[in-house]
This record gives C-alpha cells, structure tokens and sequence, in this order.
C-alpha cells in the first residue's frame, strides 16, 4: 500500500478541504489518506472513518442512491467516466446530503491514486430536491427498494448486507440476522382485502424499524422481513420483537397474530446468507405455536433440521431398498414364559446413517403423513417372510402390527389385510387371526367416523384387533365399552413405577384387570424385567407379558435368539435341536 512522505502526510491530513485518497487494490478501492475536512464532515474520527471507508460506503448509503453510484464508479474505475456524483449517506441516525468529485493523481513513484472530495450539502437540500432534472440521481432505484415499504429490497441484501456486518464487526459488535414473517398473511389478505394486507406489511416495517433504529431492515419475499442488527443482548433481541409485535396486532386494521421471527448471531466467519438460513430454521422450529413468537438458532436444533430432512427425503428410497428391517419382539404368557405371539417392530438400517432409531424415524413419518406407507411396507414384510419362516422350519406365531388413526386418511386398513393375505396366498400355512392389528388408546381417543368402521371392518374381517398403550395418558374405560378388543396391552410405565406414589399403580393394574376379565378382554403388560414383577402379575391374573426379545438379522434363516437377562442361544443347526428349543420356548 503507497505510503505518503511524513511531512505531505501531515499536511494533507491537516487540511480542512474535505477529501479522501484511494489505491486500488485487487480492484477494491483502498483509503490510504483521510483529512480532517472529511472527519469533520462526517463527524468520525480518522480511524473509524478509514475503516468504515475499507468495509465500503455503500453500506450506508441510501438504498435509492446505491445503483446510480455504483455504476458511476464502476465507470471511473475503468477510465471510462468522470466521477461526479449527488448521493444521501446515514450519519449518526438520519441521511445527509453529499456532492462527490474525483480524478486520478500519479504520485511521484508512479503509484496511481485516485482523490475525491466531499462535500456536504446537507443544508441546500431544499434547492436540490426542487431541481429534479438536474439532480436525477433522486429518481427511485426501484432494483435495490421495495415500492410498497420503501425498504431496501432482497437485491440490496444480497449485494450490500455483508458490507454492514463488517462494519458492525469493525466497531466489536457481534451481529445478528433476524427472519421474520407475518402470521397467515393469505389469511388476512382473504379477510380483509388486498389493499389492507399491503397497510398491514407498512406496519410491520415500521415497527420494526420503530423498536431497531438505525439498523438495516430489508423487505423479502412476500410478507418476509430480514434484519441485520447490532443489537447483541439476546433478551433486548426478544423482546424488541415482542414489543414489534404488540404493536402489529394492536393497530392494524383486521385482526393479526402479528410476526414470527427466527434469530440467529452472524458468528466468526459466517455471512449473512448462511445466517439467514439458521434463522429460517430456527423460525420453522415455531411451526404453528401460538405460544411463540421468536426462536433463536442452535446447532442442536439444526442437526435436528437436517435429520429429519434426511428422514423424509430418503424414507421412500429405504421402503424400495429394503433399509427397514422387521425385528420381532416376543410376547409371553405369564404362566409357562413361553412366547405365544411376536410383535413386528421396524428398525431403519441406513448404509451411510447407520441405524436410526424408530423413536426419530416415526415422528417425522407422522408428522408428513406417511406413517402409513411404513404401515403397510411393514405387513407386507410380515406375509412376505411367512412362507420363508414355514420353508425354515421357524415358528409361526400371531404377529402383530401397529397401525395409526392417520393410516385411515389414505388407506382401508382391513381391505389392505385382506389384499396382502391373498397375493401371498397364507391361507396354505395360517389363519386371517395369525395378524393382530395393534391400536394406540391415543388414537381410538382421537378417532373419527371413517377410523371407527375401519376398526368394526378388522375385526369382521377375522382379524385381532388389540388396544396398546393403555394408562400412557389418554384412558377412558369408555372406551372398553365402545370397542370389540381383544386384548388390552397396558403402558410399561405402570409397571415400571409400581411401587411409586405409595403403590397407587398397584391398584390401578389389579382393578384394571379385574375389569378386562369381566369383560372378557385379554390382558398384556409391556416393561416385564424381573421375578418380583412377574409373581404381582401371576397374583393379579395378567396373561401375557412383553419383556422378551427375539431378533433376526439378515439372511432370515440366521436366527439369534435373546431370552430374558440377555442370554443368547446358539443358532439351531439341526430340526431337532429346534424341535427342543420350540418346545422349550414356544407355545
């Protein structure tokens, strides 16, 4: 970088004519020499006013003014055009007005500069602002502003918003991007008109703008608003949004739940796109909680973010790739311990992931609607591995398969039962009551007209039908009454806490069951893990428990079995030898 001799260094410092010498460097325009006529102009001490001029003036600069003085030093850069420009700049909380003029100086040792001079005319703007044809720098740059807000536009953001956080950065603050959009904006728009929704997007922007001063608001997309603050304390953030929103919903013409913001810190070397994403995700994690109105990013939540994307994107590849495996948990009679049924479990084993656990992959299958899909990959697994399990000379005891309220939107639950028996042909080895059809107490709770015939269809159609998860939190013995269930399996959670809450849940299972008996129900208890839980069972009168494991990897045929306290068994190399275990293990 040219260094000025120290004698004509001070001296051009010294100068009240207000001017500033650049070098262009890697085609950027570098200040090298900043007088005290600028200083004074701008009301910035040399060195703030040198970095402020490195981080580009743009930043501050009016949005309006941005393209015209763009393209004028574009043209000066390139020896194609005199620069000779009017522009408005933010000093302090308001704009004022600048002429600026330059040319290129050859210093002594060849090193080009170039020097331009501002001058404030700040008090002259009512004459200039008249003369409109001779100043058309005023004319609206509409590529860099909103028509409607008058805010800078997304343009702006992408060209210029970095600028800002360097120059936030450059006075130690650490910056933060805020995302915020307005609640059901097509809503409103539908309600109340068209031309109320643009004075309601007005009052949004001038809220915000009201409770962050001096800050760069810029108009998105639509009914999107970004900020781009200096404002470091996370509470003074939270609740300047909140008082935003007040605002919002207090004055605008229809009702409004007002705005929706996710936050995140522009942090070490992150930009202000990368920021903007974190914050559109911190915002998703809002969803529809009218609880909430702002979420800061985090990492967790962002690792989250993508892992129920990957979920969802490649959950249709892991049915047609056979990713998802059935692993079969045991149910046993209380009585002899030997297992007289399976329940079908899913387990997703990914080539790149690893194993992801159902208690991730089936929220989110849930929460796209396409728990039904696994719904039915995993039945068809089931009629599809029968005829194997015959061939290999393994046990064919009833399996049951979880179904939800949500599969009955897009599928005839019992029909599909049906249609699966037949393809298969499984009339030549079971029974249509081999499938038990597994109903959460949450989802009969929840229940509509079409779920309710859907359950009255399997049971008419020869299939079990059992209730799970009773006592989680949702139980109504109405239930009992408005249902033909064959069994009900009651929450682990009541066993694992039996003796919690003075042995309350005691009395609720022995109560419980004596009432299932009554009514000809079969009962089951999840969670069995030891003697002294399987002797209260045996007293109360409880059939069947699911403590057991039984789990195949693949090929089908390579069997590890896993009986209570982890003991495996070796595979059974011979029809005897499973003939024994068979008689031992299985009804």
């Amino acid at each position: 970088m040219y260094q000025f001799p120290e004698c004509v260094r001070k001296a051009y410092e010294n100068s009240p004519l207000s001017y500033v010498y650049y070098q262009v460097l890697d085609g950027k325009a570098v200040p090298v020499l900043v007088s005290n006529g600028f200083c004074k102009n701008t009301g910035i001490g040399r060195e703030k006013a040198a970095e402020w001029l490195a981080a580009g003036m743009f930043e501050r600069m009016h949005p309006d003014d941005v393209g015209i003085v763009s393209e004028i030093s574009t043209g000066f850069m390139n020896h194609t055009a005199p620069y000779d420009v009017y522009f408005r700049c933010r000093i302090g909380e308001r704009y004022q007005y600048f002429h600026a003029f330059g040319n290129w100086q050859t210093m002594e040792d060849g090193t080009e500069l170039v020097v331009i001079v501002y001058c404030n005319i700040t008090e002259t703007k009512e004459r200039m602002l008249s003369e409109k044809d001779l100043y058309n720098w005023l004319s609206k740059d509409r590529f860099y502003t909103d028509p409607l807000t008058e805010l800078p536009n997304i343009n702006y953001l992408h060209e210029f918003a970095n600028e800002r956080v360097q120059v936030l950065r450059a006075e130690n603050k650490t910056p933060s991007v805020i995302f915020s959009d307005v609640y059901s904006m097509q809503s409103y728009n539908n309600q109340y008109g068209m031309k109320a929704g643009d004075v309601l997007l007005c009052l949004v922007a001038d809220a915000l703008k009201e409770q962050f001063p001096g800050d760069l608001l810029i108009r998105g997309a639509n009914d999107h608003f970004i900020l781009v603050t200096g404002v470091e304390d996370r509470n003074e953030l939270a609740a300047g949004i909140e008082r935003a929103n007040e605002r919002i919903k207090k004055e605008a013409e229809g009702t409004t739940s007002g705005i929706r913001s996710g936050i995140c810190p522009v942090n070490g070397r992150m930009d202000v796109r990368d920021a903007l994403d974190h914050a559109r995700h911190a915002l998703k994690r809002i969803n529809d909680d009218m609880t909430r109105t702002w979420a800061f990013f985090s990492q967790e939540a962002d690792d989250l973010y993508w892992k129920n994307r990957y979920i969802i994107e490649n959950f249709d590849k892991a049915i047609e790739n056979h990713w998802i495996k059935v692993y079969y948990q045991g149910i046993s009679r209380i009585e002899s311990q030997k297992i007289s049924a399976f329940e079908a479990l899913a387990r997703w084993v990914d080539p790149s992931r690893g194993t992801i656990s159902p208690a991730e992959f089936i929220p989110v299958l849930q929460r796209y609607h396409q728990l039904y899909k696994l719904d039915l990959y995993m039945l068809e697994e089931v009629c599809r591995e029968i005829p194997i399990r015959k061939q290999n000379h393994l046990p064919l005891v009833p399996v049951s398969i979880n179904f939800s309220r949500q599969d009955s939107d897009h599928i005839d639950i019992a029909e599909s039962l049906n249609e699966l028996y037949n393809r298969y042909d499984l009339s030549r080895y079971v029974s249509k009551d081999y499938f038990i059809v597994e109903i959460t107490e949450q989802d009969v709770a929840q229940s509509t007209e079409r779920f309710n015939e859907q359950l009255l269809s399997i049971r008419k159609n020869g299939y079990r039908l059992w209730l799970d998860d009773f006592g989680s939190g949702y139980s109504s013995l109405n239930i009992l009454g408005q249902y033909q269930f064959d069994l009900i399996k009651f929450d682990l959670e009541l066993l694992r806490h039996l003796d919690d809450y003075n042995g309350a849940n005691r009395i609720i299972l022995r109560g419980l069951i004596s009432i299932a008996k009554k009514l000809g129900i079969h009962t089951l208890i999840e969670g069995l893990e030891d003697e002294e839980q399987l002797t209260f069972l045996r007293e109360i009168g409880c059939e069947m428990a699911q403590g057991f494991y039984f789990y195949r990897p693949e090929p089908l045929d390579e069997i590890l079995f896993r009986i209570g306290g982890g003991q495996p068994m070796r595979n059974c190399e011979t029809r005897e030898e499973r003939s024994v275990y068979e008689a031992k293990w299985f009804s």
